[in-house]
């Protein structure tokens, strides 16, 4: 999982930045209001929602925040209508990106997905360039200090399916196939575990190196990309060193 931990750990540190600037708030919003939308208001029976009220629980977002997005999307209060658009493109160095949005837009998201990428040394690639490259796969993420016992959460995961489980950086990763995922929620809850973070997320199956000059660019390429209100989630195949993640984030 190098290029997408490796990001994912960036997202993490500066989390906090964030919900203060509203970016965070912004996407789990839009998030929340599809999945209510295509599949119900009752997070119970709709794994999509239940994952994004699991994050949005975790960024502390208020709770009549979450409420009014699930009725946003199941209609009981008015809102805008977004609807999911996916894009790949090629960073620096030939790194592979899969951008995920959730817009109202498409012309406005692809203008600026397209602009956000040639100004930072990336490009627009053709649908199912790079998509080969990931595989799907469902996240669960827990800090380490909110697990009393690893060996009671390595048996908890594995007996709900998960096929690996990581320790980066405090944070444990537990990853398993996507239509497991609704399953590994509830079992790690039920034994206690607080869960950081539950999503579907893209693992890529090779990586590529990336040093100076590039490895810079390919950061503020990610970070740019992701301070677009319409960009949901990110997935890239890059490899940069841990010095060089920590200098520029």
């Amino acid at each position: 999982m190098s290029g997408h931990s490796k990001w994912s750990t960036i997202k993490r540190k500066k989390g906090k930045e964030d919900a203060k600037r509203g970016n965070l708030f912004t996407k789990l919003i839009k998030e929340i209001t599809v999945a209510a939308r295509q599949g119900g208001g009752d997070p119970e029976s709709n794994p999509r929602l239940r994952s994004a009220v699991v994050s949005a629980r975790a960024a502390n977002m208020p709770h009549d925040n979450i409420e009014r997005a699930i009725k946003k999307g199941t209609g009981e209060l008015p809102g805008v209508s977004y609807e999911d658009v996916s894009y790949e493109g090629y960073g620096p160095g030939g790194v592979a990106i899969f951008i995920e949005c959730l817009t109202d837009n498409k012309n406005r998201t692809v203008s600026e997905i397209r602009y956000i990428l040639s100004k930072n040394g990336g490009r627009m690639a053709d649908v199912g360039s790079v998509l080969w490259i990931f595989d799907k796969k469902g996240l669960v993420v827990i800090e380490e200090k909110n697990v009393d016992n690893e060996d009671r959460l390595m048996d908890a995961a594995v007996s709900a399916g998960a096929d690996d489980v990581t320790n980066d950086d405090g944070v444990f990763e537990i990853v398993a196939a996507p239509e497991r995922l609704a399953d590994l929620q509830e079992v790690l809850a039920a034994e206690g575990f607080e869960i950081q973070s539950a999503e579907v997320t893209m693992v890529p199956k090779s990586t590529v190196k990336l040093e100076g000059k590039d490895a810079v660019q390919m950061l503020r390429l990610m970070d740019r990309l992701e301070q677009s209100d319409d960009v949901q989630n990110l997935f890239a195949n890059f490899d940069i060193d841990p010095a060089v993640m920590e200098e520029v984030g």
